[in-house]
């Protein structure tokens, strides 16, 4: 075992290793130990600073859930954004659930540069599910307020998969579209451009939001079926 494993064994909870492992489906339980997140957000502080943080970024693939998402945090950790994009490209080829994609929202995304949005439409046309997933959250993470373009709205209805994990983020970003840009964003639900299974989720999602004004929330419910 590693020093690094060592640190991760020594914050294990069972408890929630085991209420973990319920709700990753698509990881291998045996990777998950059950480290919580401000554990684990701690431990990446630390680690940070680490003269072997580098040397564990390069060390693709790991092992354990709690080591992707150690890496992940150092990932949104940087700064600078080439750095960020190109550890993202070496990285998210080995993200193999949804909580680990989840927690990648880089710091230095924030900063919305021009480059970022051919790097979403290559992670979107990917094939791989969480790739895929990663590029829907980024765009609705970055791109639904001060920088949005309603192409981006194209972006993600062209997104076509089997993948659940994939729908289920593009009903995300639609729901949340609703909510900030509803101008814009309706008429992909008026004009059915999403597939049956996300249309549903979408207008399920956006009528359980506090965001969405009731008198929307009854049209959308017209929109169903």
């Amino acid at each position: 075992m590693t020093e690094l494993e060592s640190r991760l064994f020594a914050l294990q909870d069972p408890a929630y290793r085991d209420f973990q492992r319920r709700l990753l489906p698509t990881a291998d339980p045996e990777t998950v130990i059950g480290v919580r997140m401000p554990a684990l957000r701690a431990l990446a502080k630390t680690f940070a600073a680490d003269p072997a943080r580098e040397a564990f970024l390069q060390a693709l693939p790991h092992r354990y859930y709690e080591e992707n998402n150690l890496h992940g945090l150092l990932v949104c950790g940087l700064r600078d954004y080439p750095a960020a994009a190109a550890a993202l490209d070496a990285f998210l080829p080995f993200v193999d659930n949804w909580a680990t994609c989840d927690l990648l929202r880089p710091r230095a995304f924030a900063k919305h540069p021009p480059e970022l949005p051919e790097k979403l439409r290559a992670w979107l046309a990917s094939g791989r599910t969480y790739t895929v997933r990663f590029g829907l959250g980024t765009l609705m993470s970055f791109y639904l307020d001060g920088e949005f373009r309603p192409e981006y709205l194209e972006l993600a209805a062209s997104v076509r998969s089997d993948e659940y994990y994939v729908n289920m983020m593009v009903a995300w970003y639609f729901a949340t579209a609703l909510a900030k840009q509803w101008d814009a964003a309706v008429p992909y639900l008026e004009n059915r451009r999403l597939d049956a299974r996300t249309h549903g989720k979408t207008i399920q999602k956006a009528v359980e939001s506090f965001r969405i004004p009731d008198e929307r929330k009854v049209y959308l419910r017209t929109l169903r079926g």
